[in-house]
């Protein structure tokens, strides 16, 4: 009787400091945390791994708790592939945990709940220490109006107009369930948002938007016509990647 050992699909929570990396999803030529993950699992495994991570952020973006699932028929316990992995990653990518889940789990067919965060410093001179993990401007920014623009993104809208071109997906229609503006210190802004899931470069130009609203060029009402126009040109420039954060990534439903 041939002995098979029984495959299994393993969950990974993953933290990353992007600045190195031209995103998570693999490239041909360019280092991503999918090419880490993927390199050092099959090294671990001695088997070709290939992970499926749940959001796709773009180069030099940063997250506490990304998803990413893979397939093994390793015997290791699925909780104790963590501190394996942590032992082989670079400084700069870390597993938080690895669990087992459901065979036909897909970290992006799933109802989920994404919280992003983006820094943005406001003063007259940049701050050096926090260079690769905020946004700059000299240009003194009014949090009340950016909070009474980010009022009009909450809800279901088609984002289109907040969606950079080359975007394939069936609808632009999303839903923002909360956008905070926050005062951290007198010089840092912190960008807040919830959501069900965000197009491409979504957050970034929903931050250059606001930014554009805070240094006074557009009265917060704006935000409405861009919505309605549905056309990219109409809202704000793409913030740098450098300010944006993956903090919160939530299943809705039983799925895993």
């Amino acid at each position: 009787m041939t002995n098979i050992t029984k495959r299994k699909r393993i969950m990974l929570t993953v933290a990353y400091d992007g600045t190195a990396y031209s995103g998570f999803q693999i490239q041909s030529h360019a280092p991503t945390i999918e090419r880490e993950l993927n390199r050092c699992l099959s090294e671990l495994f001695k088997e070709e791994i290939r992970v499926t991570g749940g959001s796709r952020t773009d180069a030099g973006v940063h997250a506490l708790c990304n998803v990413a699932v893979f397939d093994t028929s390793a015997r290791m316990p699925a909780e104790k592939m963590s501190y394996a992995l942590n032992q082989r990653l670079p400084e700069d990518i870390r597993i938080r945990k690895s669990e087992e889940v459901a065979e036909g789990f897909h970290p992006r067919h799933c109802d989920t709940r994404k919280t992003y965060e983006y820094r943005i410093i406001s003063s007259s001179f940049p701050i050096p220490t926090k260079r690769l993990y905020a946004h700059y401007t000299y240009l003194p920014l009014d949090v009340d109006r950016m909070r009474r623009a980010a009022e009009w993104l909450v809800g279901e809208h088609d984002f289109k107009s907040f969606c950079s071109a080359g975007s394939q997906v069936e609808t632009t229609v999303r839903t923002i369930y909360d956008l905070e503006v926050l005062q951290e210190q007198e010089e840092e802004i912190l960008l807040r948002i919830t959501g069900n899931g965000f197009l491409y470069n979504m957050v970034r130009i929903i931050a250059g938007t606001l930014i554009e609203v805070g240094r006074g060029r557009w009265e917060p009402e704006y935000i409405r016509e861009i919505l309605e126009a549905k056309n990219r040109e109409k809202a704000g420039p793409t913030a740098p990647a450098c300010g944006l954060m993956l903090v919160n990534y939530c299943y809705c439903s039983p799925s895993h």
